[in-house]
């Protein structure tokens, strides 16, 4: 099944700007080697904060390791991608679910294990971890599900959008068996798995995790960062006049690019803004430039219309709501530390 694509393609399809190459990682990006049975029965600890790494400690760890993240992010143009491995980790939530945490979804860093760092919709996302490797290995204080939202967050605000105000403090899936199956993670273009429509197969897919219409369109906002490739959405083309290497697809006009190629969905495809709800219904708009079915539908389906319409005309509305939906998204399933959780 396709990338987290359906409202990211649905950021699926937001992809690498980075052209990094990391050394190779072993499987699962964890403290995995353990087996559940004998992380489970490890220290207090491995599930909750240590009594030896106070509350204060643990935010200037992540305040700290959110300054690392923004410049390893400016430096490698790994924005979409580290927003797209969160947005993944975090979208397997299922509100119904009977099994309980971590079996439920959320936000958990299980992504980082095999099998679900394998599943189709994951694809090229071994990269993002091993960007972020380095990173948590000197701040081991904080936790992998920590990383990959903050990572996410600090994404969104580097690349020129709003500061995410999210708790931190998540356990931490700690073994395979924790993960979910394949299959929550959608198409952004026919045939969808679920409905006949884009816009049914949105609700589907957002309404699982507690979404209403309003967050849906907020968060397929995202767009405005990244691009699809062919061999991760299997969406896009090849290369576009935006995306052959030339073009400044930063908002602060620096050079920066990585991997060459894909589909952008805006011509500004490193800054973050409202570009998206004015190229999406635009019939004049660069024919380079992509439109998914998902993206379609928020302006043709009369429930989505008023929020895509809000957020194309003003982008201090869109930045609100966003922002909002981002830190929900991010909290998805998750059992905390400390009660409540955190603040940095």
């Amino acid at each position: 099944m396709k990338a987290f694509a359906a409202c990211v393609t649905a950021v699926a399809a937001l992809d690498c700007a980075s052209g990094f190459v990391a050394p190779v990682v072993t499987s699962s990006f964890a403290s995995s080697s353990l087996s559940r049975t004998s992380a489970r029965s490890r220290a207090p600890g491995v599930l909750r904060m240590s009594s030896a790494v106070s509350t204060d400690a643990k935010v200037a760890a992540l305040r700290e390791c959110k300054k690392e993240l923004a410049g390893m992010i400016d430096k490698t143009n790994s924005h979409p991608i580290m927003i797209r491995l969160a947005w993944h980790d975090a979208g397997t939530y299922n509100k119904d679910s009977t099994e309980g945490w971590p079996r439920q979804g959320g936000a958990n860093g299980s992504i980082r294990f095999e099998p679900e760092i394998n599943h189709g919709a994951n694809a090229g996302l071994t990269t993002a971890l091993k960007l972020l490797t380095p990173i948590k290995k000197k701040f081991e204080e904080v936790g992998w599900a920590d990383l990959m939202q903050l990572a996410s967050a600090t994404a969104v605000e580097v690349a020129g959008g709003p500061v995410i105000d999210m708790k931190y403090g998540r356990k931490d899936a700690v073994a395979p068996e924790d993960c979910v199956d394949e299959g929550y993670l959608p198409a952004g273009n026919k045939p969808f798995p679920d409905a006949d429509n884009a816009q049914d197969h949105l609700r589907n897919v957002f309404y699982r995790m507690g979404f209403g219409d309003e967050g849906i369109v907020a968060l397929s906002g995202a767009h405005t960062l990244g691009r699809a490739f062919k061999d991760r959405s299997g969406e896009g083309a090849e290369s576009t006049k935006f995306t052959s290497g030339d073009h400044i697809a930063r908002g602060d006009g620096k050079a920066g690019f990585g991997r060459k190629g894909g589909s952008s969905w805006t011509e500004k495809w490193l800054k973050f803004d409202n570009s998206y709800y004015a190229t999406v219904p635009d019939e004049a708009s660069d024919p380079e430039l992509l439109k998914l079915g998902t993206d379609k539908s928020l302006f043709d389906d009369e429930g989505f219309l008023p929020f895509a319409q809000k957020y194309r005309d003003s982008e201090e509305a869109f930045f609100e709501d966003y922002k909002k939906a981002h830190k929900q998204l991010a909290e998805l399933g998750v059992e905390w530390e400390v009660e409540g959780g955190i603040s940095i």
